[in-house]
């Protein structure tokens, strides 16, 4: 079998149109043999079979992936949720002329259905009226085996954010084991993962030219069942943790970055172009990158992974430090006979193709056939526009990273501007009011490395992290002139930013800050501290509260200049790993002292191929070197324990008293009993009739924060007098 990867990317609308593009653009990709028939349509070309209710808006995987299917030539028809006890409602729409392509939908099933303590959720925001139990647990193993039943002889795709995470064998949290990676599992000709318009044009164009799906081998971006490794690639046998393996330097799956390369004055000239001949240092590491392109790195196999949690670590590890696209190495890994064979992630979008996804005529409503009924998905982002994709932070409990890449992919200020006219001329109930121009990250949008040249070398697994990197430019003037070019737009009365800020980044910013304060706080923002202890805080791979602090005091000198009252709105996890109970407890002891109440708190949630669910499995961090003797990582997995550091971050309900005063004394800090300022909980226990009050109902939040306004969960005032 021959593999030939390439560097370079095929822009997404250079692609000749497929001869079905004289059908023209559906106003919503059909869902019935009905729909099909007044669009003039005997077959569809793809059908797209997704856990979550189809709504035509370019923040539903669905949509984005059927439009631009549909740009593209082809007729998409959608099937959303359906019934999968048997193989007939997958015929509704006929036998797709190239291939189903299937998804759980906007997030993992897994998570969707489950909550971190593994308790069925009644609930579904991805479905009509919130309704749970629409889909199946691990949806797209199921609806990959009722398609095949439906139509033996169609190639089967999976992709989504499920079938990425689950891509390699990786630890279920909700079995408690490590699972084989889901391709196998569902019994698919090809996996697609990350955000993958590049591998989905040009595996349909290859489809529809005729050629067999099992011909494909050579799109980044993929994942494969193979029989033999090609006999033209280098291997790097690292399935020992003790041997780790490597050919050259810097070609160890332990190399984070070519320092050389770092220690060249990191400008944009430095670029390579095609008719650019590089020399020198420069040339050395032009030449390395071109071998990893005919490099695999084998992984230990599935059973060994499952056997040993040692060598699960340190595949993880491996499979965390090939994830750049300028130089990651393919993988491969045994499973159980059968060996995957992953190629490098794919070239990130440039803002031209951004643009161009998000440009298609989305309708921008869900489909008719709910009728009345509320998708809370939907009406969450309804007003909102994505600016950007991607995350270079790096935290270890998050899949963003995992899914989309550490590359920042930003859109064009027009491309922007023109969506949000679009909200505003044919959403139904615009009232002037955009809830968010964000992403994965407030703030990351058109932030990047210093030079192409550094970033295709490096292989740090965040740029800000242990501290910003000094090539990661910081500068948030475009994003500035965004929110201004926002806020200009007729018929806009008003712009918030409702993602989460990067505030360690947000601090090298002043004028960012200001400009957000003053005009873009719908009274509360929120950001993620995560935690107070530099334990947790350096398993996650978040800054410490320094930069918390730094933030506050701007936030809050600009909102006195502003004249309004506004709050800070930090989130904390409970019972991440390498957390102990002295952590919980001295979390809980700052959130006393600044007065803070929190309704509503998380425990840790293992998601699926996340370096903290590494260490939560392992006991070992993956961040530094894999060995047997090598650091520990103390995780809170009883439900006792994690209940206990759950009940730390609500210190102040009395429910959670008599566990907190046990904890205490077992402790020895018996001090801390009693009901002075200084101490975490009284000794005494209220009435049943004096329990605790959630702040979300009236008048019951007490102290500083005693004039919020309902459904807020944690906050803090800035220290402004009260409105009148």
């Amino acid at each position: 079998m021959q593999i030939e990867l390439s560097s370079k990317a095929r822009p997404l609308n250079q692609y000749p149109l497929y001869w079905a593009e004289c059908f023209g653009t559906a106003p919503m990709l059909p869902m019935s043999r009905a729909e099909m028939d007044l669009l003039g349509w005997d077959s569809c070309d793809v059908i797209i079979v997704t856990g979550d209710a189809y709504v035509d808006h370019p923040s539903f995987g669905m949509a984005i992936i059927g439009r631009l299917l549909e740009a593209q030539g082809y007729r998409v028809g959608i099937i959303a949720q359906p019934d999968w006890n048997s193989a007939e409602p997958f015929k509704v729409l006929g036998k797709p002329n190239l291939f189903f392509g299937v998804t759980a939908g906007n997030m993992d099933s897994m998570i969707n259905r489950y909550t971190a303590d593994r308790k069925i959720r009644s609930d579904d925001a991805y479905s009509p009226d919130d309704v749970g139990g629409r889909r199946p647990d691990r949806c797209s193993v199921v609806y990959a085996q009722r398609c095949r039943e439906a139509f033996t002889d169609t190639p089967i795709v999976i992709g989504g954010i499920e079938a990425s995470l689950r891509r390699i064998a990786h630890y279920d949290y909700w079995q408690d084991k490590v699972r084989r990676s889901i391709l196998a599992d569902a019994k698919a000709d090809i996996l697609l993962y990350g955000n993958a318009e590049r591998a989905l044009v040009e595996l349909a164009a290859r489809l529809a030219s005729g050629t067999p799906i099992e011909d494909i081998t050579d799109i980044r971006g993929t994942a494969f069942f193979i029989k033999d490794l090609p006999a033209d690639w280098t291997v790097i046998d690292s399935t020992n943790v003790d041997k780790p393996g490597r050919v050259e330097q810097p070609l160890s799956p332990y190399a984070i970055i070519d320092e050389t390369v770092c220690a060249t004055n990191p400008d944009e000239a430095q670029a390579p172009s095609a008719d650019i001949r590089l020399e020198g240092k420069l040339a050395r590491v032009q030449q390395k990158l071109e071998k990893r392109l005919k490099t695999v790195v084998r992984l230990p196999s599935f059973n060994d992974v499952k056997r040993d949690p040692v060598l699960y670590a340190h595949a993880n590890r491996v499979l965390h430090l090939e994830t750049n696209p300028g130089n990651a190495r393919a993988l491969v890994q045994n499973q159980g006979g059968q060996k995957i064979w992953f190629n490098p992630p794919p070239i990130p979008l440039t803002t031209e193709e951004m643009d161009y996804v998000f440009g298609f005529e989305y309708a921008r409503v869900p489909h008719p056939l709910y009728g009345k009924a509320r998708i809370p998905a939907y009406e969450m982002i309804r007003f909102s526009v994505n600016i950007m994709r991607g995350c270079f932070g790096g935290c270890t409990f998050c899949s963003i990273t995992e899914h989309e890449g550490r590359i920042i992919q930003n859109r064009s200020q027009g491309s922007i501007l023109r969506e949000i006219e679009a909200m505003r001329d044919k959403v139904p109930g615009f009232t002037g009011v955009v809830s968010d121009l964000g992403g994965p990250t407030a703030n990351m949008y058109r932030l990047a490395c210093k030079s192409k040249t550094i970033e295709t070398a490096c292989r740090r697994p965040s740029c800000v992290y242990p501290g910003i990197c000094e090539n990661l430019n910081t500068d948030h003037t475009s994003l500035i002139e965004l929110y201004r070019g926002a806020r200009a737009v007729k018929g806009v009365k008003k712009v918030l930013i409702s993602s989460g800020l990067r505030y360690d980044l947000a601090i090298e910013s002043p004028a960012y800050v200001e400009e957000l304060v003053t005009h873009h706080v719908g009274g509360y923002l929120k950001i993620a501290p995560e935690h107070t202890e530099q334990g947790p805080l350096s398993k996650m791979m978040k800054p410490g509260m320094g930069s918390y602090d730094r933030f506050k005091a701007l936030f809050e000198k600009f909102s006195r200049k502003a004249g309004k009252e506004q709050y800070l709105i930090p989130y904390f996890i409970a019972a991440h790993p390498g957390t102990t109970d002295e952590d919980m407890m001295n979390l809980a002891l700052w959130l006393k002292s600044n007065d803070f109440r929190a309704d509503q708190v998380q425990n840790f949630y293992p998601s699926p191929m996340a370096t903290a669910t590494t260490m939560y499995h392992t006991g070992k961090n993956p961040l530094k070197r894999v060995r047997r003797d090598s650091e520990t990582v103390e995780t809170a997995k009883g439900d006792i324990q994690r209940r206990l550091h759950k009940a730390f971050l609500r210190y102040h309900d009395p429910a959670n008293w008599p566990m907190l005063r046990e904890a205490l004394k077992t402790m020895g800090r018996e001090d801390l009993i009693g009901n002075g300022k200084t101490q975490l909980i009284p000794s005494y226990q209220p009435r049943d009739g004096d329990s605790y009050r959630s702040p979300r109902r009236k008048n019951s939040f007490h102290g500083k924060n005693s004039g919020l306004k309902k459904g807020r969960i944690l906050t803090q005032h800035t220290g402004l007098p009260p409105r009148k």
